[in-house]
């Protein structure tokens, strides 16, 4: 038997990112500015509603999570929930893509909630269950190599909509974002009925093991797992805010039309998805936490380099872009990798598999970067920063926040990470003693398959 999945399999698994990826990048990227430019609502109200629920939907993660690891079903652990948050995500991602204007404050916070309450149970279940999908140091790179792959793809295909809709509809932004909109409402049931149909999960053994808030801010006692977490905050943070930023900083700085920011942001997410199996291979030659400190470093470099292209120039737009896109993928597939490893550690520790819960941790710092991100509209407009009326304040206060303050992030995760403990040699010794355990208390500790579900494909 091998924990080697077919690249079908893997395929199959991903499918869901491509709606949930499509939803993810309108919630930071296009939603807050469409509600203030086309529905009316005020920068700060806007702001306030992303950056409140989002904190809002962080304290709810190490709930479920907790919930996820003791739930015990023939469909495994994670696949429910997946199938239980669809609905939920269909409901309120069509209420916030379809409002219309003379719509109020409210009506964006109740559709908030509800698309994150759904959106939470899908990518949690969805990334705990990768993490059971393989226990070797290099497949579970290859496993989110996969998966992120799927956000990236799923990213590029909504990304095409706005442009495409404007052109059909004479420069209509609105009903190009209706069009993200109906693209989520539609993938959603197709393909988590292919996930769930097409890949099986592990049974884990009936635990004794509280799995709850206590034991979900124990784990921030371990030396790893803070360090994980530092990383993906700062690297969700980081490009949260230049994408929280990026159709203001190209249309007001760089002097391009909304459509050709569209444009460029598609041509971004290309070279991210260019980028998603370079990640992998470099880890496999130099372990996963110091190609994580290298696509950081790269990352950096190149947000700075952005202010420099020329105002007003496609060409030196887009190979910025595919430079800054490159090391994108990164480290969402990287961390989430390493999360997986620190799940070992934590039950050769503890004897506890506390999956749901260290990716409730995992979940909880993007979100948390994200919500922190948003927090960059009412800065800006502390600074001075006005979208119908131009100032030199508020358009430096921009330039920082777009380029600057990412960038030093970027450094600060390459710094955490050359000094991460968790290497392959470490792994490895982990699940030697974990296998040894394993096999003198068998009854508690070695999951049988679900009879009815196969959770291995061959090897290709």
């Amino acid at each position: 038997m091998t924990d080697r999945r077919s690249s079908w399999s893997l395929a199959a698994f991903a499918a869901p990112c491509l709606p949930l990826a499509a939803l993810g990048l309108p919630l930071v990227v296009y939603l807050p500015e469409f509600y203030v430019s086309e529905l009316g609502l005020s920068l700060g109200a806007v702001g306030a509603a992303f950056l409140i629920v989002r904190l809002i939907d962080i304290v709810f993660d190490p709930l479920i999570g907790g919930i996820m690891d003791r739930t015990r079903t023939q469909w495994g652990r994670f696949r429910p929930w997946l199938v239980a948050g669809s609905p939920l995500v269909m409901i309120g991602a069509f209420a916030l893509f379809m409002a219309q204007p003379g719509i109020g404050p409210l009506y964006l916070w109740i559709s908030l909630i509800v698309v994150y309450a759904g959106y939470s149970m899908m990518t949690l279940s969805h990334t705990a269950w990768a993490a059971v999908l393989s226990t070797d140091y290099q497949q579970r790179s290859r496993v989110y190599g996969w998966w992120q792959a799927g956000n990236v793809v799923g990213m590029i295909l909504v990304l095409t909509l706005p442009p495409i809709i404007a052109l059909a509809f004479r420069g209509d932004h609105a009903a190009g974002i209706r069009s993200m909109g109906w693209f989520v409402v539609a993938l959603i049931p197709l393909t988590v009925l292919l996930a769930t149909r097409a890949v099986g999960e592990r049974q884990a053994p009936v635990t004794r093991h509280r799995s709850g808030l206590p034991q979900y801010f124990a784990l921030l006692k371990r030396g790893s797992t803070r360090r994980l977490l530092l990383a993906d905050l700062l690297m969700g943070l980081a490009p949260g805010i230049a994408g929280a930023l990026f159709f203001f900083f190209f249309e007001r700085i760089k002097g391009f039309d909304k459509t050709e920011a569209g444009i460029l942001l598609l041509v971004y997410f290309v070279a991210a998805l260019a980028g998603a199996p370079l990640w992998p291979m470099l880890a496999k030659r130099i372990g996963k936490h110091q190609a994580l400190a290298v696509a950081s470093v790269i990352y950096a470099a190149v947000q700075v380099c952005a202010v420099l292209t020329p105002a007003g120039n496609s060409l030196a737009g887009m190979l910025i872009l595919i430079l800054a896109g490159l090391p994108y993928s990164a480290a969402p597939l990287l961390v989430r990798a390493m999360m997986a490893d620190i799940g070992d550690e934590e039950r050769l520790a503890s004897g506890a598999d506390r999956t749901g819960l260290l990716y409730a941790l995992v979940s909880g710092t993007v979100k948390l970067g994200h919500a922190l991100a948003i927090g960059a509209f009412p800065l800006l407009a502390l600074f001075g920063f006005d979208p119908k009326l131009p100032t030199a304040a508020g358009e430096t206060a921009l330039v920082a926040l777009y380029a600057v303050v990412p960038a030093a992030m970027g450094l600060v995760v390459a710094a955490v990470m050359l000094r991460y403990p968790l290497d392959e040699t470490r792994v490895a010794e982990i699940q030697r003693q974990l296998a040894v355990r394993d096999a003198a208390t068998p009854s508690p500790q070695n999951p049988t398959p679900d009879p009815h579900v196969a959770f291995t494909a061959p090897a290709e």
